[in-house]
């Protein structure tokens, strides 16, 4: 059970373990629906996504030091890149570079491993958000896994979309359950594999290739803003305030806009919107590569945390005004 306190949103004991009916479901359609050559072609993303299910579920009913969820992270995302070789090959053209070291591909593959994973983690933190945002992803992934004959991979982002839809059904405002660790950590995981898949695949097509994209980093990068920016936004915050990176507080995206005054469900569908629109001006500006929409989506997204920031801080003084005012009257 979740306890609620601290920084917790919550206010009543609700069951923290939903990751476990997600992680089920997926792996009940995969041996459905997956052919067996599929299942031996995966063998070595089921045992790595697993490991992430176990070490979730252990610290979700005993939390487990930080150090030894990073370690699990670690070893997952080895297996994926050693033994299916999946991995960012390149720099596709970012900074004018594309071919780089092998050490140096895994290297920047595995920390993008633990970026996109944590990141996932840390948005778990209001009813619905976790799930609308992986839905989301996981849609527009697989339709292109799906456009480009990559039929594995579409498969598994079609189990997850079909156990999240489910998943959301008791995790909508009020939440009955949440996804606790068990599911974030799995779930962030996969999200990893299929962005760098995603980057590295589109990259790699022919140009006369119909549903080839121009802007491999830029639109997998829009396709999972929510979680990256916000964690980043977060960390940048945390140290202009001269304090731990990893301290919590209540700083994220979501707890802003719950400070103007929204609720669960507003908040959720607000960033739920925002992703949509986000993903649709990545797709519509594929045309300029990598060097410009990289730039252009960061861009949008620090224009409208400095708004929100701004909004946040009227907001408060407005309510001090009151207050002041209330006293005197």
């Amino acid at each position: 059970m979740d306890i609620p306190g601290g920084r917790k949103i919550h206010t009543d004991n609700t069951p923290s373990m939903g990751g476990i009916a997600i992680f089920l479901g997926v792996i009940l359609a995969i041996l459905i629906w997956m052919p067996l050559r599929g299942l031996g072609t995966f063998k070595f993303f089921f045992g790595a996504i697993a490991i992430m299910f176990v070490v979730g579920l252990r610290d979700d009913l005993v939390p487990v030091r930080p150090s030894v969820k990073l370690a699990a992270q670690l070893l997952s995302s080895c297996m994926v890149v050693f033994l299916m070789d999946v991995r960012l090959r390149a720099l596709y053209d970012i900074f004018t570079v594309s071919e780089i070291p092998y050490g140096l591909s895994v290297l920047i593959t595995l920390f993008t491993f633990i970026v996109i994973t944590n990141s996932y983690n840390l948005i778990d933190g209001l009813d619905g958000l976790a799930s609308s945002i992986g839905i989301i992803a996981f849609f527009v992934f697989g339709i292109f896994f799906f456009l480009v004959g990559q039929i594995y991979f579409a498969m598994i982002c079609f189990g997850f979309i079909g156990a999240l839809i489910a998943f959301l059904n008791f995790n909508w405002e009020p939440s009955r359950i949440f996804m606790g660790d068990t599911g974030a950590l799995l779930i962030g995981f996969v999200l990893s594999v299929v962005s760098i898949k995603f980057i590295d695949f589109n990259y790699f097509l022919p140009e006369e290739t119909p549903f080839k994209l121009h802007s491999s980093v830029g639109v997998a990068v829009a396709i999972i803003i929510i979680p990256l920016f916000d964690t980043l936004r977060v960390f940048i915050s945390r140290a202009m305030k001269k304090r731990s990176p990893f301290s919590p507080d209540k700083t994220h995206i979501h707890h802003m806009l719950m400070r103007l005054g929204y609720s669960h469900a507003q908040t959720t569908l607000i960033m739920i919107v925002l992703n949509l629109v986000i993903i649709g001006i990545a797709l519509a500006l594929d045309f300029l590569g990598d060097n410009l929409l990289v730039p252009i989506v960061i861009g949008i997204c620090v224009i409208l945390s400095v708004s929100l920031d701004t909004l946040v801080k009227s907001s408060i003084a407005r309510k001090k005004r009151e207050i002041k005012k209330f006293r005197r009257d």
